[in-house]
């Protein structure tokens, strides 16, 4: 959808173009400037005709795109679009019956998980609920349910994904972009840095320049789909038998945290070699610190300084540093005294504030030391987190015999797309 309003947006600049061409031309214009007027005029609507053609095939992407995922949607036991097996493709319009479909599902998971993942040992009903469950969505998740891989149920999803969020800022919608795929195709976002140019004086009579140097210079990140899972959560078989155990509370605490801290550690620092590429890693030089172990308040005002003002005025501009960091920019004083940090005001909603930007903790960003990336400011929104579908949970039964193993697993990759947008103080 980007790309496509980019085309749109470089259609009417065109249209624009060709009748100001033609506007120019009246009774008084010479035949030389005529010419020269109408020999761009027909240039500028040969490229019209390109570029029209290249909107219609975006266009055709985009519509069967959203049929694709609509077809998607209508097979995911998650809510009301859900398509009803064995009636022929018929779609239920009340609410209810898909509200309904997700708790059967949801009790038929929570009894695999009380027999200690053995499918045999489920009713007939059940095993036919995980197998739709699974099925419709296959192109969410990896896996297959004879090894003991189901999709979990929606309440669980969120519950994992809400620790997971809590555990680190990078995996948290409030603060990066979210972009969230049905499937994990790589994924192409066009980029474009235009801060550089600007207008000049015209003067009375004078051609407006056409050397090139206007067009706008597109580059494109990729974000794939990188599979990550955690180690085996061993449980005894007692405890998923008790009643009063709660199985859900106890398994989206233990898989969340565990996939919240390998995100939330790939999402800052990865290296984007076989995952993804870090906040600190992708973000550019703003301010090299002069100590290897210390900040100083006029390189956090140099570093905030150093991203352009477009950016800063974004709801999402923020620090981001490790907790130890934050207690050294704690005691930092302007010249007249006055501490660089502040507090906010929680009846108010308004968050503590350094410099005037509020900050994120992230304890994977680097500590003060030397050579190391310890502070991070700018517009955070130009990070963004790819997320596939919904967590997976795998389960074995004879391997770790009389305990059950649970493990998690999901996709997800990340990516400055905009590196003006991001910079970070380095220590000497």
């Amino acid at each position: 959808m980007v790309m496509l309003t980019q085309l749109h947006e470089q259609r009417g600049t065109l249209v624009t173009s060709a009748r100001a061409a033609l506007a120019e031309i009246t009774a008084n214009t010479d035949a030389a400037r005529t010419a020269e007027l109408e020999a761009r005029h027909d240039t500028i609507m040969g490229e019209l005709d390109t570029l029209d053609r290249n909107i219609a095939r975006e266009e055709r992407v985009a519509a069967a795109e959203r049929s694709q995922e609509e077809r998607r949607a209508r097979l995911r036991p998650t809510g009301e679009d859900l398509e009803v097996r064995g009636q022929d493709g018929t779609q239920r319009d009340d609410p209810a019956d898909g509200d309904r479909l997700h708790n059967e599902y949801r009790t038929a998971f929570y009894a695999l998980m009380a027999e200690g993942g053995d499918v045999s040992a489920l009713s007939t009903e059940h095993r036919t609920m995980l197998r739709r469950g699974y099925v419709e969505n296959r192109t969410q998740t990896v896996g297959t349910p004879a090894a003991g891989g189901f999709t979990v149920p929606r309440t669980l999803a969120n519950r994992i994904v809400e620790v997971m969020r809590d555990w680190g800022p990078m995996y948290d919608p409030g603060i990066t972009d979210e972009m969230t795929t049905s499937s994990g195709n790589p994924y192409d976002i066009p980029t474009n840095d235009d801060t550089g140019n600007t207008s000049a004086p015209l003067n009375e009579g004078a051609d407006i320049v056409d050397d090139g140097s206007g067009d706008l210079a597109f580059g494109q990140a990729t974000l794939s789909a990188y599979v990550f899972a955690t180690p085996w959560l061993k449980i005894s078989f007692e405890l998923l038998q008790d009643s009063q155990f709660n199985v859900e509370q106890f398994i989206a605490k233990k898989l969340g945290q565990r996939l919240g801290r390998g995100a939330n550690g790939k999402l800052t620092v990865g290296t984007g070699q076989g995952g993804p590429k870090g906040i600190v890693v992708a973000s550019a030089l703003g301010k090299q610190a002069a100590s290897a172990a210390a900040l100083a308040a006029e390189e956090l005002i140099d570093l905030q300084h150093s991203v352009n003002q477009a950016y800063r005025r974004s709801p999402f501009c923020r620090w981001m540093f490790a907790d130890t960091t934050l207690a050294a920019a704690r005691k930092l004083k302007d010249g007249q005294g006055n501490f660089l940090w502040q507090m906010g005001d929680v009846r108010a909603n308004a968050p503590d504030v350094l410099l005037g930007k509020p900050y994120a903790v992230n304890d994977d960003v680097p500590q003060i030391g030397t050579g190391n990336r310890s502070v991070i400011f700018g517009d955070l929104s130009a990070y963004t987190v790819r997320k596939v579908g919904s967590p997976l949970i795998g389960t074995v039964r004879e391997r770790f015999w009389p305990k059950v193993g649970m493990a998690g697993l999901i996709r997800y990759d990340g990516n400055l797309v905009d590196a003006n947008a991001v910079k970070h103080l380095k220590h000497a």
